[in-house]
């Protein structure tokens, strides 16, 4: 089974093999080297989006373990495609539900901005860390906790980035965009996925782990500079910021590949119905991420100043 770039599958994968491998089945080590995660906010500027700071989390290099089927305990089932719609669809509800919420807040009130921003950035982070380094990917708590915390951020962010766009647009009309604009990319990469057209292979998944590792580097050079300089070249709504969001949803949408096989692994194999919350995590937070990173390219071309 290969390995997902995303730290929830990988986590999840490893969880589930060990709990249903037959007794006696010796287990492979996975050796693990340094990347980062898609999706929070990077540095003050943001950089990355919703899953940034989640950046340096280990990167566990996938291999081919044994192909041994899961072993159910009594009264348990094994997943289906269902489970993961179902647990998807009610963590982006709960998302979704914080988002408006945290949305209508800050517009009565724009002092509330930067407090929830933080508290939602900072809480998904924890709870994110949570259940990749804790192995409770498969908790339903945690996994609504998540969504609850990043839907305040997404609210939050939605709002200031949409707070100066041009009045030929107003921000409903822009974040509806982004919305279609992330629901288009999910449902092409799935496309992409289903008909074979992209296969994911070992050195498919170095690649793009290379280009997260290279867009993190430079998100946080940016940082650095705006930091000491005032200078904000990669988000300040320029050529050169245009270019890196592009690069940024680019790489985003490419790790749903990547996500896709490791649930259709997981399915194959026959984990437990509670993985498919695990699944379920790991998709919002790349959806997160790309939805973040559309928004604010769409911005780049609305903006007033």
């Amino acid at each position: 089974m290969r390995e997902s770039s995303n730290p929830i599958f990988r986590g999840l994968t490893k969880d589930t093999r060990q709990a249903g491998a037959p007794a006696g089945y010796p287990q492979q080590g996975y050796p693990q080297q340094g990347y980062p995660q898609q999706g929070y906010p990077q540095g003050m500027n943001m950089g990355m989006g919703a899953a940034g700071a989640a950046q340096g989390m280990q990167f566990q290099q996938y291999q081919q373990p044994p192909q041994a089927p899961y072993q159910q305990g009594a009264g348990t089932r094994s997943m289906t495609i269902d489970d993961v719609v179902t647990k998807t669809a009610s963590t982006l509800g709960v998302l979704i539900v914080f988002a408006i919420a945290a949305f209508a807040l800050i517009s009565q009130n724009l002092g509330l901005a930067a407090p929830l921003m933080i508290v939602g950035a900072l809480g998904g982070l924890a709870l994110v860390l949570v259940a990749s380094f804790g192995r409770k990917q498969d908790n339903p708590a945690i996994v609504l906790a998540y969504a609850a915390f990043e839907g305040l951020f997404v609210g939050s962010i939605s709002k200031v980035i949409t707070f100066n766009v041009s009045g030929n647009i107003s921000a409903g009309a822009l974040i509806g965009q982004a919305v279609l604009g992330t629901v288009g990319v999910f449902i092409g990469m799935l496309v992409v996925y289903k008909t074979g057209a992209i296969r994911v292979t070992p050195r498919f998944t170095r690649m793009l782990v290379g280009a997260m590792i290279g867009v993190l580097v430079l998100s946080l050079g940016n940082m650095v500079l705006y930091l000491f300089t005032g200078d904000n070249p990669l988000r300040g709504g320029g050529t050169m910021a245009i270019i890196f969001s592009l690069v940024c949803i680019a790489i985003a949408a490419f790790s749903f590949l990547l996500d896709f096989d490791q649930a259709d692994q997981l399915i194959r194999a026959g984990a437990p119905s509670k993985a498919a919350w695990g699944v379920a995590l790991g998709l919002t937070v790349t959806l997160v991420w790309l939805y973040v990173e559309i928004l604010r390219l769409l911005s780049y071309f609305y903006s007033s100043d």
